[in-house]
């Protein structure tokens, strides 16, 4: 897909299409000013007739009139030098790269040292082009009656550099991170009938194949042997067998410390008898986001081998209703003994939770994060933007908003202190209850996973409204975002052993 060519030269260009940076104030950078003279003042021209773009990230499509190899240029504008940087430049690229899909075009270039400034090194500019052409291209699968044409896609990048061997092996790794997010849209965009609690544990089979991963699937029977009565519990109400799924790598023999991704894998949830409304319902596919992100870092994982002991754990069911479901007033005990009275057969997350995060204590887990599309209470709270965090652990906790800052996803930790422990307990027949209102109902909701992580350091990441946009966007169409976690929780792994 990638390749990097150290030497530039006008000769070397035989791109269909060739991506560059122009600067707000600045002059053209060397390797512009040679494209330039190639194009006997073209783009110089074009600066003086004030024709580039005023606002940064916008186009101006150059055709080179067969001057040079390439066909056409993308000139960005990539407003001023200072406040341009990794972000800026991933959604630059991104922009272009949504051109090159929709135009089909299959072979492209990019001037890369058009980008640089004093914050963006070569290096971090090859990771940023890599993971921003990986996202902006992805293509969401459709159901639709197809024709028989073949759809041209981009299948080759060369990047202009100099610093083959340092740069290739940053683009690759930026396109490797995208690729992991891609896979996590892909699973959360598959419609609830094509993806059950089986088929997410046969992708996970995949994954775990594809890089020699450790995996064991637990049935229904092994379940209740080992008392997951929250997990079965959820899944009483539908006909799809329930599934507890573990992969682990083992990058580090010489250390003791495993970190553990829990993701929700509820694969349709339609609230159980606290049925939700029938609007907009059909999302509900997407309520499998946190396990989504989960086996989208694991591939990461599997390609980058970091020096570092990961389990991933995935409880997966259906919340639906028939003559077995749970019922409001229901009493479940978990896989830690604790007992749960369920007040809202719909804040059944957090149940299959408690039994993913006490199963991933007894596997081992040093420290847990569970990712989840949890609560509208997160949604109203912080909108699509910023995840909502909740943590027992102050250090991991910095650790996990750090590495979420790195990767453009902001995350918010919300409070947590013993009033908001307390409202968990107000049930007179168990010891806990599942849903003790509106009230901080996102920490409230983090808060009763925590109860089950009990000392182990761990952060719950509600990602309720930054797992789904509705709207197209520079890196991707409309649905599932993949929400770049799978990046957070891989550079996680580095940031809280370093």
């Amino acid at each position: 897909m990638f390749q990097v060519n150290g030497k530039w030269t006008i000769e070397k260009v035989s791109e269909e299409v060739l991506i560059l940076g122009v600067w707000k104030k600045e002059g053209f950078v060397e390797s512009v000013k040679e494209l330039d003279n190639a194009l006997k003042g073209q783009l110089t021209e074009l600066k003086k007739q004030d024709a580039f773009p005023k606002k940064q990230g916008e186009m101006t499509s150059v055709y080179t009139m067969g001057l040079i190899g390439a066909k056409r240029l993308y000139v960005i504008h990539l407003g001023e030098r200072k406040d341009f940087g990794l972000e800026e430049l991933r959604d630059c690229v991104s922009k272009a790269g949504m051109r090159l899909k929709s135009e089909r075009v299959e072979r492209a270039g990019v001037l890369l040292d058009s980008f640089i400034t004093e914050a963006l090194t070569l290096e971090d500019a090859a990771f940023g082009v890599g993971e921003a052409i990986s996202l902006s291209t992805y293509e969401k699968r459709t159901y639709r009656e197809k024709s028989n044409e073949p759809i041209k896609t981009l299948a080759h990048v060369t990047l202009y550099a100099d610093g083959e061997k340092a740069l290739t092996k940053q683009v690759k790794r930026g396109y490797t991170y995208g690729e992991g997010t891609n896979a996590a849209r892909k699973l959360v965009n598959i419609p609830g009938n094509m993806l059950t609690p089986t088929d997410l544990a046969e992708e996970a089979k995949a994954i775990a194949k594809t890089y020699d991963f450790y995996c064991e699937v637990l049935e229904r029977e092994d379940m209740e042997r080992l008392g997951m009565g929250a997990l079965l519990g959820v899944a009483q109400g539908s006909d799809q067998p329930p599934k507890m799924i573990i992969m682990r790598y083992d990058g580090n023999p010489d250390t003791d410390d495993v970190t553990a991704f829990v993701g929700k894998g509820l694969t349709f949830d339609a609230g159980g008898y606290s049925l939700k409304p029938a609007a907009n319902m059909h999302t509900m596919k997407g309520d499998m986001g946190g396990a989504a992100a989960v086996l989208g870092a694991m591939m990461i994982i599997g390609e980058e081998k970091p020096k570092e002991n990961v389990i991933c754990v995935i409880p997966s069911s259906e919340n639906l209703v028939n003559g077995s479901a749970m019922k409001p007033g229901d009493v479940l005990r978990a896989l830690s003994g604790k007992t749960i009275e369920v007040r809202n057969t719909d804040a059944e997350g957090r149940l299959i939770l408690a039994d993913g995060v006490a199963y991933a204590k007894q596997l081992g887990a040093t420290r847990l994060i569970d990712v989840a599309t949890l609560t509208g209470a997160c949604v109203v709270a912080l909108g699509d933007v910023t995840t909502g965090a909740v943590s027992n652990d102050e250090d991991l906790m910095e650790a996990v908003k750090n590495a979420g800052e790195r990767t453009g996803e902001p995350i918010w930790q919300f409070p947590n202190n013993k009033a908001y422990e307390k409202m968990l307990k107000t049930s007179d027949v168990a010891d806990l209850n599942n849903a003790p209102g509106r009230a901080g109902g996102s920490i409230t909701a983090g808060l009763f996973i925590g109860a089950f992580a009990e000392d182990t350091p761990w952060v719950h990441l509600d990602i309720a409204g930054t797992s789904f946009q509705s709207n197209d966007s520079n890196l991707g169409p409309a649905g599932a975002t993949g929400v770049m976690l799978v990046h957070s929780l891989v550079i996680l792994l580095t940031e809280v052993n370093a």
